[in-house]
């Protein structure tokens, strides 16, 4: 697998937050892992997150903020850390280097600037296993993002595709196990206690296999447990997996807050799961406008239609194309009697239902993300876009709303 670099970034200008993630993401590898805007948290942050670089933004106040950034800098002088500004003062640039930054890239970001400034950190960083790290979530409740990462998770286990683990992130309410028929003993709190000292064996301690092959590290037990559960936990759990496994499948919530964006921000890949009806497409279309909106890779989104064939269905694959500008990555076939006994016999579609549609359409979906074949495929292209009477209308009263 290939290797990753894990960013922690300073910014205290919002209007550039987006610019700066924009740029930071559209590089392979380069997974933000925290963003603080207070100079008082960095030191808090490098210590809890896993990190291989840190990236300082000095506007407005590039002496305040070097000043504040240096005794983080003196502490982790193994740490590379770049600077960005659209100073050129002189004294300003010497002061950072001094402060022990390696970098300083001025604004507006020159792409071949950062490129090598990355590679040269990349090329000193130890090299070690980086698994895949895949998400699905979906855009509304029912739509399916369980039942599919249970079984994308099932099958690439069955295609040898390397050691698999499938992660709940939904702390609450996730049945991960419970589609597999599994009682873990041991849950994703479990290894949250002293994220910093997360080690091989605590992680065999906390998964538990399925007979596929794929490991499964479930949700906590208790409501409670969830509270404990912080972005950096998240980040660190994550982190260990994808040095330990060659496919971490994350069954993503359907919420935006710290844990789960960082999350979206470390994958490689995000699966979001739809439906073919008005709201599950207006949440797509919500979904998309915030992720583009914030900076956020979009070649690493790609969008799955679930149930598709449903009775009663309202709209056509082109048309959400359309209104998303986005072509679908995969299409999932209806067959609610396998789904739902699948669920309730709590064994995958391969055991339960191996020639059904539905299961032949996720096993060429697993194929596909086996192969790595999402790259430079263009099914992340944006479409153009054009009317269709009433859902076009009900989007644009989603983005006013």
């Amino acid at each position: 697998m290939g290797q990753a670099l894990r960013l922690v970034v300073f910014n205290a200008e919002e209007d550039f937050g987006p610019v700066l993630r924009s740029e930071l993401l559209s590089f392979d590898g380069v997974k933000i892992v925290a963003e603080v805007d207070e100079p008082a948290l960095l030191a808090e942050a490098v210590q809890r997150f896993p990190v291989d670089l840190l990236v300082v933004h000095l506007d407005p106040l590039p002496e305040r903020i070097i000043e504040a950034a240096k005794d983080v800098v003196a502490q982790h002088h193994d740490l590379p850390c770049f600077a960005v500004s659209a100073s050129q003062d002189s004294a300003i640039i010497l002061a950072a280097l001094r402060a022990g930054f390696r970098e300083f890239l001025n604004k507006p970001l020159r792409r071949e600037e950062l490129e090598a400034a990355l590679a040269k950190t990349m090329a000193h960083k130890p090299a070690k296993r980086h698994g895949r790290l895949i998400s699905i979530i979906s855009t509304v409740g029912g739509a399916g993002g369980t039942l599919l990462a249970v079984n994308v998770a099932a099958e690439l286990a069955q295609q040898d595709a390397g050691r698999v683990v499938l992660v709940d992130m939904d702390f609450r309410f996730g049945q991960v196990a419970m589609c597999l028929d599994l009682q873990p003993n041991f849950t994703i709190c479990d290894l949250c206690d002293t994220p910093e000292q997360l080690d091989p064996r605590m992680i065999e301690k906390a998964v538990v296999k399925h007979s596929t092959g794929v490991e499964v590290l479930a949700r906590p037990h208790q409501f409670a447990q969830a509270e404990q559960i912080s972005a950096a936990h998240a980040a660190s759990v994550v982190s260990v997996l994808q040095e330990l496994y060659d496919f971490v499948i994350i069954d993503g919530p359907m919420r935006y807050d710290p844990g789960g964006r960082v999350v979206l921000e470390m994958s490689d890949l995000v699966l979001l799961v739809l439906q073919l009806t008005v709201p599950s497409a207006r949440n797509a279309d919500r979904i998309v406008q915030e992720l583009s909106r914030q900076g956020f890779n979009m070649e690493r989104l790609k969008l799955v239609v679930n149930r598709l064939g449903k009775d009663g269905t309202s709209l056509q694959v082109e048309q959400v194309e359309t209104s998303l500008n986005r072509k679908m990555y995969a299409c999932i076939s209806d067959d609610w009697p396998a789904a739902s006994n699948s669920i309730n016999m709590g064994e995958p579609l391969c055991t339960t239902a191996a020639r059904s549609k539905l299961r032949q359409d996720i096993e060429a979906l697993a194929r596909r993300l086996c192969a790595g074949a999402e790259s430079n495929n263009g099914d992340g292209e944006v479409r153009k876009a054009g009317s269709i009477g009433i859902l076009s209308r009900l989007f644009t009263a989603s983005k006013n709303e």
